[in-house]
């Protein structure tokens, strides 16, 4: 029997898709096209082969990712993790929450940071530069439009390059479209 995760954890839940999967077997020539770019470059996700269904938008979506998550130079990919965990708390997508706290403490070899995010949220008594991008990530999510030069400068103020912030604005604003469109596609439980 599984059962559906409502807390956050570092453990990553299997996510049961809403939507069937698509059949590998059963792919057209332009979606096994779409797929062969994937997420990290690994493995194609339930997650994924869901999103196939739409083929026109997963040949946009995946290289996106790939670009906002792992592109070189500016926010390093912890502090991208750091980004997409705070959109994640604050839209409760359990799933992405684990997945990218999973991989900053996998990054960093640290899980102090995390288990106090998930302890205290924006509150989280952690290194000023990632409270700085944890608060920003969680004010952009909440509301995009309440982000200002205040914020910009709390940013700025904690060591961030532009390149950096731009980098921050990117990792967690996809991840405020992507819980979403996670949530109304399937939902995180354990087997």
């Amino acid at each position: 029997m599984s059962n559906i995760v409502h807390d956050f954890t570092t453990d990553i839940p299997v996510w049961k898709p809403y939507v069937a999967p698509l059949d590998l077997a059963e792919a057209s020539a332009e979606q096994l096209e779409a797929l062969k770019i994937t997420p990290s470059n690994t493995k194609v996700s339930d997650y994924v082969l869901v999103l196939a269904h739409d083929v026109e938008t997963l040949k946009h979506r995946s290289p996106l990712f790939n670009a906002v998550m792992y592109n070189r130079g500016g926010l390093s990919r912890a502090e991208r993790e750091i980004g997409a965990v705070g959109a994640s708390i604050v839209n409760r997508c359990i799933y992405c929450a684990a997945v990218h706290a999973s991989r900053y403490n996998q990054l960093t070899k640290d899980e102090d940071v995390i288990a106090a995010i998930f302890s205290d949220g924006a509150d989280a008594e952690i290194d000023p530069r990632l409270k700085a991008i944890l608060t920003f990530a969680v004010k952009l999510s909440k509301c995009p439009s309440d982000a200002n030069t205040a914020d910009m400068a709390a940013l700025v103020e904690a060591g961030l390059g532009k390149d950096e912030i731009l980098d921050l604005i990117l990792s967690t604003s996809l991840f405020g479209w992507a819980n979403r469109l996670m949530h109304t596609l399937g939902e995180p439980i354990t087997e």
